[in-house]
């Protein structure tokens, strides 16, 4: 495991997270196309991370940054 892949994998989580909250709270009305893009950036980092530590720990990272982005 590359534990600098799995911190950079963290932070583009944390990253996207951020970004679909923004695009979601924004007060301009964000396209369904620029949402679900977020989205698919989300699950690709989360099937990277999937190959680098185990797919409860890759789940855990994920629903973590979203549950902090997403309050």
């Amino acid at each position: 495991m590359s534990t600098s892949e799995v911190a950079r994998l963290k932070e583009q989580i944390e990253l996207e997270c951020q970004s679909i909250q923004h695009l979601v709270q924004s007060s301009a009305v964000a396209s369904h196309r620029i949402i679900s893009r977020k989205y698919q950036n989300l699950d690709h980092c989360h099937q990277q991370l999937r190959a680098l530590v185990s797919e409860g720990e890759a789940l855990r990272i994920v629903v973590e940054a979203y549950g902090q982005w997403m309050k």
